[in-house]
């Protein structure tokens, strides 16, 4: 039986891997076709298809009355999202934020976290609970389709009267400009994104089915197997679709996958489900303790780490991933009640986590003098600019 489940992790990692190119080609070619910027394809479109995994997880979980393992999976997914998914895809290309992001759909993220755990302190997540929350997924996507089209119109509104001119002033016996790529059609790129989404679920299905076994064998809870083992094997396909997307240079698609992903989760894969099962989904009193407040805290950390310079940096990634790495510790240690839980406790509240305060304070605040320091010289650069042109 062990082999059988080793064998379903590494095939579910190669439909993953497939899966997530596809998807991300796919979607790629719907955001030219549709004029809609990649960003916004990546936090509406791409984002509720990686999600899918994480639905079809929960809903199972719910009809085997394993409540434990559905809230694991959530809180657990939007965790790894952030910490090891966003901070992988760091570590190997830094990688720009759009403006719309910070200003509008990372502050959406965090409310929707923060509104989580707000409605999960009586124990269960209802059916208004439900409601509420799939009602701020559907909002969001609303504004993201009218905010993502509106800056593409003046995108290319500021861009069409240069370009006319230099096609109309282009002088004789310039090369002309090489004609650019074709793209795939709509229907093709439709098939792409129906098949991509089928490899993930595919892929993420069996990867879980073989770590749960696996996890299960050694005597883990099920809430502990929700939030590593579950999370991590359910956020693959976040992670194929983000690594997809940094090879192929889409930083705004990865961005916003992982974004617009964690969104979903709490909108979606928690709202959808608690308004179809009305009697509402148990919480239990350790996730409202300690994993959804820390999700609330991934997704706050995002804020000023993406607004310094609009990159999210190696160093943070790097960041990300040793936190994350401190949890899922931390989480094993605490499921097994192992002799070295009370020393690790201690390290990481006396040292680790007052060091990686103070290290974010001190780079946030030298990184925002650096960029006000770059305002102002290109503010003094414009206006010895201006003065000599009126000169």
């Amino acid at each position: 039986m062990q082999l059988l489940d080793i064998v379903l992790v590494l095939a579910g990692l190669a439909l993953l891997t497939a899966g997530g190119e596809v998807l991300v080609r796919g979607a790629s070619a719907l955001a030219e076709r549709l004029r809609i910027p990649p960003l916004v394809v990546g936090l509406v479109v791409v984002s509720a298809a990686t999600s899918t995994p994480e639905l079809a997880v929960t809903v199972g979980a719910i009809l085997r009355d394993e409540p434990g393992l559905a809230v694991g999976n959530v809180v657990g997914s939007n965790i790894v999202n952030i910490l090891l998914i966003l901070g992988i895809s760091a570590i190997i290309v830094p990688l720009a934020v759009k403006r719309q992001l910070i200003r509008f759909d990372v502050p959406v993220m965090v409310g929707l976290s923060v509104l989580l755990l707000v409605l999960s302190l009586d124990g269960q997540v209802g059916l208004l609970d439900g409601i509420l929350l799939l009602a701020g997924l559907l909002v969001h996507a609303f504004l993201s389709v009218f905010i993502g089209r509106r800056d593409a119109k003046s995108a290319a509104l500021m861009a069409d009267a240069p370009l006319a001119k230099i096609a109309t002033s282009n002088p004789a016996g310039k090369p002309a400009p090489k004609p650019v790529a074709k793209p795939i059609a709509l229907w093709l790129a439709l098939v792409f994104i129906v098949a991509g989404i089928g490899l993930l679920v595919l892929g993420a299905q069996l990867l879980v089915d073989g770590a749960v076994s696996i996890a299960s064998g050694f005597g883990v809870s099920s809430l502990v197997i929700g939030l590593t083992v579950v999370a991590i094997g359910t956020s693959l396909p976040e992670l194929a679709a983000s690594l997809a997307a940094v090879r192929r240079r889409e930083g705004d698609i990865a961005v916003g996958n992982i974004v617009g992903s964690n969104i979903f989760n709490i909108g979606m894969v928690l709202g959808v489900p608690a308004i179809i099962f009305g009697q509402g989904i148990p919480v239990p009193a350790p996730a409202i303790a300690l994993d959804m407040p820390l999700m609330v805290a991934a997704a706050v950390a995002l804020l000023p780490i993406a607004f310094t310079g609009f990159i999210i940096a190696r160093w943070e990634g790097s960041l990300f991933v040793v936190l994350y790495a401190a949890y899922v510790v931390y989480l094993v240690l605490a499921s097994t009640a192992h002799d070295a839980l009370e020393g690790f406790s201690n390290v990481m509240l006396i040292f680790v986590l007052p060091l990686v305060g103070i290290t974010l304070i001190v780079f946030t605040a030298y990184e925002f003098v650096l960029q006000h320091g770059r305002r102002k010289a290109l503010a003094e650069a414009d206006e010895a600019n201006s003065g000599d042109a009126s000169g």
